[in-house]
């Protein structure tokens, strides 16, 4: 099925690193219940396996690629 306004494309693969953020909860014991919010990041390289899809085209794609959801193998986050 083909949508109007989408280009079919293929992505090569790609291994890349780029900073994650990751947001632990520390719940406080004791009357009521306080739970602050802890962030901490870091780098690692991850892949992007070879990829076809359409959707609308890019207006700049390696900095819409930093927005938008995407998933990595964490469990082997350089294999693809």
């Amino acid at each position: 099925m083909t949508i109007a306004g989408f280009e079919k494309h293929a992505h090569a693969a790609v291994l890349h690193g780029h900073e994650h953020i990751h947001m632990t909860h520390y719940a406080h014991h004791g009357a009521g219940g306080q739970i602050d919010h802890l962030a901490s990041t870091h780098v690692h390289g991850h892949n992007h396996p070879a990829l076809e899809h359409a959707h609308t085209p890019h207006e700049a794609p390696d900095k819409e690629h930093e927005h938008e959801a995407h998933i990595h193998d964490h469990a082997h986050p350089t294999e693809g």
